[in-house]
């Protein structure tokens, strides 16, 4: 295989939109309903993130730092700019990061089987199916190998598309850094991917 290992093959389907602007000042005024509106928008993303972020870990965890993100997210809520730069998935999103990189720095990762495997659209064969579910498992444990702060800045690029600008602002990094840590992080998961995905073979 050639080292230089596709990082992500499959389209990417457009993001939903984001929370109607009635059902957001509702919310920052604390209104219940629009509060779950808000949370069952964002849950998906949020756990998504996290899965990824928090591979290894418990599936209890996970869900108990996507509840402590939502009540961070409230907390804060009101302090929410909805005409500044950031959208709101961005801004919720980059609470999840933060919240996930505490918790990896807390406590040593512990890898754990793969259970969930992304959607793989029209295999041609059984093969081709299996050969996609290994090279999916093999970037997902490569991914977990990144420092949390080479993932964070990975991840929020390459699966939740923030751009640069976005990362660096939401992440108080200077533009250079965060692509300093792409480049990096990139590099690190071909080298991997190459290295696994032969020894597989």
């Amino acid at each position: 295989m050639n080292a230089a290992v596709p990082l992500g093959s499959t389209p990417r389907r457009p993001p939903p939109p984001e929370l109607d602007e009635m059902t957001l000042v509702r919310a920052q005024r604390g209104d219940a309903r629009a509060r779950r509106a808000l949370v069952e928008r964002y849950q998906r993303p949020v756990f998504a993130l996290l899965g990824r972020m928090l591979h290894g870990q418990r599936r209890d965890l996970i869900e108990d730092v996507a509840q402590d993100t939502f009540l961070r997210v409230f907390k804060a809520l009101a302090t929410y700019d909805r005409q500044g730069p950031a959208r709101l998935s961005t801004w919720i999103l980059t609470i999840a990061s933060r919240r996930a990189i505490d918790e990896l720095r807390r406590r040593p990762l512990a890898h754990a089987p793969i259970e969930d495997v992304p959607e793989v659209s029209s295999p041609t064969s059984a093969d081709a199916l299996a050969e996609r579910q290994m090279l999916a498992r093999l970037l997902r444990e490569a991914i977990a190998d990144l420092s949390p702060e080479h993932r964070a800045a990975f991840l929020l690029r390459e699966y939740h598309e923030m751009t640069y600008e976005e990362i660096a602002e939401q992440l108080n990094l200077d533009l250079g850094t965060v692509k300093s840590r792409l480049s990096r992080a990139r590099a690190a998961l071909r080298r991997a991917l190459a290295e696994t995905y032969h020894d597989h073979r």
